[in-house]
């Protein structure tokens, strides 16, 4: 199972979110067919540009406790300082994709900065 994690500062809009995802989708020779869901931290549930995106896309969409993210966080590969001031892990996208998908699942790059959005790929272990 693939997650895509989805980081973003407030107010993005759901063509700044597919357009993240797709850039991360390409990056990882994957289509948009090979993922199960979106996670996203829960402080970003009111973000419409999130929610829509998962909706076009009709994909669920998983808001990640913020204690799932603290526990997700020693498995990420890259580190935001504004992302740590704000949610106390290093990597918003990241640590969304690294929890929804399970203790075992691990990123399959750095994530993916695109203007206002960051999106990560994990996948469960199992399934690599």
């Amino acid at each position: 199972m693939i997650v895509a994690g989805i980081g973003s500062k407030r107010g993005v809009s759901v063509d700044e979110v597919l357009a993240a995802f797709d850039a991360a989708l390409a990056r990882a020779a994957l289509a948009r067919d090979d993922v199960a869901l979106i996670a996203a931290p829960a402080v970003k549930g009111g973000e419409a540009g999130i929610s829509e995106a998962a909706a076009r896309l009709g994909l669920p969409l998983v808001l990640v406790p913020q204690t799932q993210l603290e526990a997700a966080s020693n498995r990420t590969m890259t580190r935001s300082e504004r992302v740590i001031a704000l949610l106390r892990v290093p990597s918003a996208a990241e640590t969304a994709a690294l929890a929804a998908a399970g203790a075992q699942a691990r990123l399959l790059g750095p994530r993916l900065a695109l203007g206002p959005v960051t999106c990560a790929l994990a996948r469960r272990e199992e399934d690599a």
